[in-house]
């Protein structure tokens, strides 16, 4: 898999819609996002782990997280940890999760400076099949290719490669 199973588009000047399709159900794949226990194995690009995951999967809840680069081949990143935090805003079992997210410090302090972005991450039933549909939207134009030159594609699609492997893991 690479960055062309993901399917990218611009929507105006402030949202990028991801798409992809994985070989499993969409009970199964919604799971993938709600429990700790899977988000370790999957979250983040190639090179990275995730030492640190805590969600509380509810309206109003928040899922913090850190990732840590351990892959000594990637040079300047190697060691570098990079903390997110985000606040549930609305969760309909198994088909949507919609939630604010941020960059954060390891303590979960959120980082003003850094882009917010507001994600549905839509999970559509194709039987065997589930379709993935995740929708960012940032404040600005500005704010999205901020995240764009960070190589957030290619890390998604890496992401998204490690959720196909754990998925036919767990199957």
């Amino acid at each position: 898999m690479s960055i062309q199973d993901v399917s990218s588009r611009v929507d105006g000047d402030r949202v990028l819609i991801l798409e992809r399709t994985f070989n499993a159900p969409r009970n199964l794949v919604f799971k993938m996002f709600k429990e700790p226990e899977h988000l370790k194995h999957w979250w983040g690009p190639v090179g990275w782990e995730l030492p640190f995951c805590e969600i509380d999967f509810r309206p109003g809840g928040t899922w913090s997280y850190c990732m840590k680069c351990v892959d000594q081949n990637q040079g300047e990143y190697y060691g570098m940890e990079s903390c997110g935090k985000a606040i549930y805003k609305d969760i309909i079992e198994p088909e949507m999760i919609a939630y604010t997210d941020y960059f954060a410090d390891a303590d979960g302090n959120i980082n003003e400076e850094m882009p917010a972005s507001e994600i549905v991450v839509e999970f559509i039933d194709l039987g065997d099949e589930t379709q993935l549909v995740n929708r960012v939207e940032y404040a600005s134009a500005e704010a999205l290719n901020t995240v764009i030159d960070m190589g957030m594609l290619e890390g998604i699609a890496q992401t998204w490669d490690r959720l196909e492997e754990h998925l036919t893991k767990v199957k």
